[in-house]
C-alpha cells in the first residue's frame, strides 16, 4: 500500500532528513586513513542519542538478514557495497567507504547514503562514485507528477549504460515515511512510461548502486554485508525525496 504524505508531513520528514544529512557529512569528513569503523559507529550512536532520534537499523530483523542488526549505520568498504556491518576494521588509504544511515524523528523517517574515498582515490574510483551521484540526480529529476516509476528507473539506468556499468535489479530504492521501507519499489533500471504513477505526496528513497564490472552479490559470514562477487569496489548514492506539485524535493540534501 502506498501512502501519500501531506505537505505538513513532508516538512516533518525534512527535519529528519536534515539530521541524516548532517550525520553523513560529519562521518564522511571523519573517514580518514587510520580510523576504525567502530569509531564511526560510536560517533553515529552519540549523534542519534543527542538528537533524540530512533535508529531504523538497531534491532532490524528482515527476512534477508541474520538479525537483529545491532548497529545504527551501515559501513561498507570497497567490494562490500551494501548493508555493511560495522566491525573492527582500520580504514586504509585508497579504500572506498559507503555510509548508509536512516533514522526516525518524531515518527518520520529519512534515509540516505554516500560513498567517499578514504585518502587518495584509486584510478577509476572517482568515476565510479560520480556515476552513482549523477544517476541519483537523474532519477530525482525524473520524479515529477504525471511521470511513472519506470521513468525514474530508466533515468538511473541510462547513466549506468553510459558508463558501461552493469546494474543489478536485486536491490534498489523504496518508499518510506512512517517506516524505513514502504511501497513502491524503485528499481535502478527500467522502461520509461511503465510502472506506478507518481503523484504529489509520494516520498521515495532513490539509491543507485553498482560496480564497474559485476552485478552479482554474495553475503558475508556475518549474514548482513553484501559484497560484489568478483571483489570489485562498489559505490552507492541515496537521497530521500518527495514528489510535489513544484517538482521533486530532496529531503536529505548534503551541504
Amino acid at each position: 500500500m502506498v501512502e501519500l504524505k501531506t505537505p505538513a508531513e513532508i516538512e516533518r520528514m525534512a527535519v529528519t532528513g536534515r539530521f541524516v544529512a548532517q550525520v553523513l557529512a560529519d562521518l564522511s569528513a571523519a573517514a580518514e586513513p587510520g580510523v576504525n569503523l567502530m569509531d564511526l559507529e560510536r560517533q553515529a550512536r552519540r549523534m542519534v542519542s543527542d538528537r533524540g532520534a530512533v535508529s531504523c537499523y538497531w534491532d532490524y530483523s528482515p527476512s534477508f538478514g541474520r538479525g537483529p542488526f545491532r548497529n545504527v549505520i551501515c559501513l561498507s568498504v570497497d567490494d562490500a557495497v551494501l548493508h555493511g556491518m560495522p566491525h573492527d576494521h582500520v580504514l586504509a588509504d585508497g579504500e572506498l567507504l559507503t555510509l548508509d544511515f536512516a533514522v526516525s524523528i518524531d515518527g518520520w523517517v529519512a534515509d540516505a547514503a554516500t560513498t567517499v574515498p578514504v585518502g587518495e582515490p584509486r584510478p577509476g574510483d572517482a568515476r565510479l562514485v560520480e556515476s552513482t551521484r549523477t544517476a541519483l540526480a537523474a532519477g530525482i529529476a525524473a520524479a515529477v507528477p504525471g511521470a511513472r516509476m519506470g521513468d525514474v528507473s530508466a533515468a538511473v539506468g541510462a547513466v549506468a549504460d553510459e558508463h558501461g556499468y552493469p546494474v543489478s535489479l536485486e536491490l534498489g530504492g523504496h518508499g518510506l515515511g512512517r517506516t524505513m521501507h514502504e511501497d513502491p519499489h524503485v528499481a535502478n533500471y527500467g522502461r520509461p512510461g511503465r510502472g506506478f504513477p507518481l503523484r504529489p505526496g509520494l516520498t521515495l528513497a532513490i539509491e543507485p548502486w553498482w560496480s564497474a564490472t559485476c552485478d552479482e552479490l554474495v553475503v558475508d559470514p556475518d549474514g548482513w554485508t553484501l559484497r560484489l562477487a568478483d571483489g570489485s569496489p562498489g559505490a552507492h548514492s541515496e537521497h530521500t525525496i518527495a514528489v510535489t506539485e513544484d517538482g521533486p524535493r530532496v529531503l536529505t540534501a548534503f551541504d
